[in-house]
């Protein structure tokens, strides 16, 4: 039983089971599951990624400052490839993480791209990134936007309203091309996550209704317009998703409508978009989505589907994310303020400072997501103290890590990392408090790359206007 003064009425089963660990004595240990493949931690207690030291990178790029693996990001795009069996049919859905660095080893594995707005074309294409092989996302692509995909040959435009699709007739017409679409509809499958990032159900802004005959319209639309092609339909049904019988009930109700297109318009449909949502471990209680479980039993279950209905199985594509960059990156930070804050007479929480938080993660303000932390420049030993790691923002949300039991000798001075930050954190970042976005490095083989420099007060101020 934990000490009650260390304040842990309330908490989750989560929590506690994650405070009992610590307590265990295991603070200085890196969970293979959560942190990046190549993590160490040697004898002096230093962790190091692909043989670099982190506190090494620290002090030469300052804090804070993410740091990717790259032949970790590489090995989990190759995961996806062997479970889904084609490089091209795994999308790599770039609003997760993207540089040129990120597209350009993201071609060199040979999958497929995907971007949701139009300077995240632009930055795939200034990378080389072919064309031909990125999927355009978006529920409000402007006129500028669509008429760039036409004109940049992109693979396939994503249609997410009839008002788009018209606009795209009409911009490929005047562009003198046929197009090629798929129609993002909404199965009814509602995934068992948090409702920001729940994609699939119908009170939400993305994408066509099943329900309502909507996305049937849309593709008898298509069936007509002269200068686009319907070559497959798309759904999602959430983010960082664990269960996967949601993707394969949403693959049986879009199957569906692939017969009823079928029968009615006499039109066979390639391609059957699934998606990403992939859940990962971000704490040591959690356990990641079995990649290649889930796509033998995904595909098995496309392929009976499609049989009982008696149509083609199309060619499924995944658009995985998070689950490939997400646990290839930590975010290292540096301690400043410790203080003791007196919860009640009789309880103590001690909040730990970063000199980083909301501005290079929001997910703990915005979703309550979780973490794992680790020190990373030295073993640990102190007694376990109820601890909240917190930002440097003028903001009482600025908050890393809720509810952790660290150890007391924790000081200012250290280096905390965490783990799986390499997903919707930088991608997320905001200049809040006039705070730079961190610097980005990769590490391969004992090798630092800068990826993107630390922003400075002279690159915020050079957009203003006098």
């Amino acid at each position: 039983m934990l000490d009650p003064v260390l304040n842990t009425a309330n908490l989750s089963r989560d929590d506690l089971l994650r405070m009992r660990h610590n307590e265990a004595g295991c603070f200085n240990d890196l969970p293979a599951h959560v942190w990046p493949r190549s993590a160490q931690r040697l004898d002096d207690g230093t962790v190091t990624i692909a043989g670099v030291p982190l506190p090494d990178i620290a002090a030469e790029y300052g804090t804070p400052v993410m740091v990717v693996d790259e032949d970790d990001f590489r090995s989990r795009c190759r995961d996806m490839v062997r479970a889904y069996g084609k490089p091209e049919n795994v999308h790599y859905a770039s609003k997760a993480f993207l540089t040129t660095h990120i597209a350009r080893w993201v071609n060199e594995e040979g999958l497929s791209l995907d971007v949701a707005s139009e300077n995240e074309l632009l930055i795939a294409l200034h990378a080389g990134f072919p064309a031909e092989r990125i999927t355009v996302h978006g529920n409000n692509k402007p006129d500028s936007f669509l008429r760039r995909c036409v004109r940049e040959g992109v693979g396939e435009v994503v249609i997410d309203s009839h008002q788009e699709l018209e606009e795209l007739e009409r911009i490929a017409g005047e562009e003198g091309t046929v197009q090629e679409v798929f129609i993002r509809v909404k199965p009814g499958v509602e995934a068992h996550t948090h409702e920001f990032i729940a994609t699939s159900h119908e009170d939400q802004k993305f994408g066509l209704s099943l329900v309502s005959g909507s996305a049937y319209r849309a593709a008898v639309a298509a069936s007509e317009a002269d200068n686009i092609q319907l070559t497959g339909l798309h759904c999602h049904v959430g983010s960082q998703v664990f269960d996967a019988e949601g993707f394969k009930l949403a693959a049986a109700r879009v199957l569906g409508l692939y017969a009823q297109i079928y029968r009615e318009l006499g039109l066979e449909l390639g391609y059957l978009d699934l998606g990403g949502g992939y859940g990962i471990a971000y704490t040591n209680e959690e356990q990641p989505l079995a990649v290649d479980d889930v796509a033998k039993d995904l595909l098995k279950a496309v392929a009976e589907k499609a049989d009982e209905l008696g149509i083609t199985p199309p060619e499924v594509i995944v658009e995985p994310g998070r689950a490939i960059a997400g646990p290839a990156a930590v975010t290292v930070y540096s301690v400043g303020t410790v203080k003791d804050v007196h919860v009640t007479d009789e309880a103590t929480r001690r909040y730990i400072a970063v000199d980083g938080g909301m501005s290079d993660n929001i997910r703990t303000a915005l979703y309550g997501a979780d973490y794992d932390a680790r020190v990373v420049n030295r073993l640990t030993d102190g007694t376990p103290q109820a601890t909240r790691m917190v930002g440097a923002h003028c903001e009482s949300g600025d908050i890393l890590i809720n509810n952790a039991l660290w150890p007391d000798d924790i000081a200012s001075g250290d280096l905390i990392a965490l783990a799986a930050t390499g997903a919707y954190c930088y991608s997320m970042a905001s200049n809040y408090n006039c705070f730079g976005r961190p610097a980005v490095v990769s590490v391969k083989d004992g090798v630092v790359t800068p990826m993107v420099r630390r922003e400075t007060v002279e690159d915020i101020l050079a957009r203003e206007v006098l």
